[in-house]
């Protein structure tokens, strides 16, 4: 049985946990507040928390200072759910390899990997462009979608290889004894089972394709109509200081998505996360 806390060990975990969360949370709620405020009162001192003008009219004013949020908002969903698609399809069978087979060079294989993610796409960002010219993808979906996902793709792969080494391997034993080929095995043993591995590395790259948007499609994107939201909010803030609080409205907006996603498969993300932790 776990012992209870001290007082004093249970304060310094509260405040530690309080600290983060203001650390993570204050600057949405900073920006909510800026998108409610006129520009007479973000620019005030001294500085207000809650001022007498606010409203949400920001909110109804921005869709005609951006005209093409909608737009900005769905090619950035379109972009984070096909990278999603594309890298689940890869790191399925490549982390159920690792998990169960071990062949000659897996350990090299992981750690590059790795080290693929360490190294991050601001440092090959003119390789990658290259690239993208050379096959004549600039200024396509695939340019955008493609650099990003191979860069989620190996993080993944350590995800749910992690997971799917939990899964007992006399299930498989047993459908192989049957007749089953590998094939089999993995759509219809593994994947039920592993399906709260999948949900989470889902869910992380979802979030991380929307949010690593910006350096891409700035860079191999010329077409006002494939930007994504970042790049269309970078553009509506260069000559239009003054209109900060239509931009944090349009921020809290973008992130709207994400947040409603999370919401509803946030049983399933901590149920993956939490999964095999406990020893039967």
């Amino acid at each position: 049985m776990i012992n209870k806390y001290r007082w004093y060990e249970a304060a310094g975990i509260y405040l530690g946990i309080a600290v983060f969360l203001t650390f993570i949370l204050a600057p949405f709620f900073e920006a909510f507040l800026v998108s409610l405020r006129p520009w007479r009162e973000i620019i005030s001192i001294p500085y207000e928390v809650f001022t007498e003008g606010m409203s949400f009219r920001a909110y109804f004013d921005v869709w005609r200072f951006i005209p093409l949020l909608w737009l900005y908002i769905c090619n950035s969903l379109f972009i984070a759910t096909s990278a999603t698609v594309i890298t689940l399809i890869a790191v399925i069978p490549a982390a159920w390899a690792f998990a169960r087979f071990d062949f000659k060079g897996s350990n090299v294989l992981l750690w590059s990997f790795l080290a693929v993610n360490m190294v991050g796409v601001t440092a090959l960002i003119i390789p990658l462009f290259k690239i993208m010219m050379t096959l004549e993808l600039l200024n396509t979906y695939w340019a955008l979608i493609v650099p990003g996902t191979a860069f989620l793709i190996p993080i993944g792969i350590w995800l749910l290889r992690s997971y799917m080494m939990r899964i007992p391997k006399e299930l498989e034993e047993a459908a192989w004894v049957d007749g089953a080929s590998r094939l089999y095995i993995l759509m219809r043993v593994i994947l039920p089972i592993a399906m709260p591995g999948i949900v989470v590395v889902a869910i992380a790259t979802f979030i991380g394709a929307y949010s690593q948007q910006f350096l891409l499609a700035i860079t191999f994107n010329a077409d006002r109509y494939l930007h994504p939201l970042p790049v269309g909010l970078f553009i509506h803030s260069g000559g239009n200081v003054s209109r900060m609080n239509l931009i944090m409205a349009a921020s809290i907006i973008g992130i709207t998505p994400v947040i409603v996603i999370y919401y509803f498969l946030q049983k399933h993300m901590v149920a993956g996360l939490t999964a095999g932790a406990v020893k039967e």
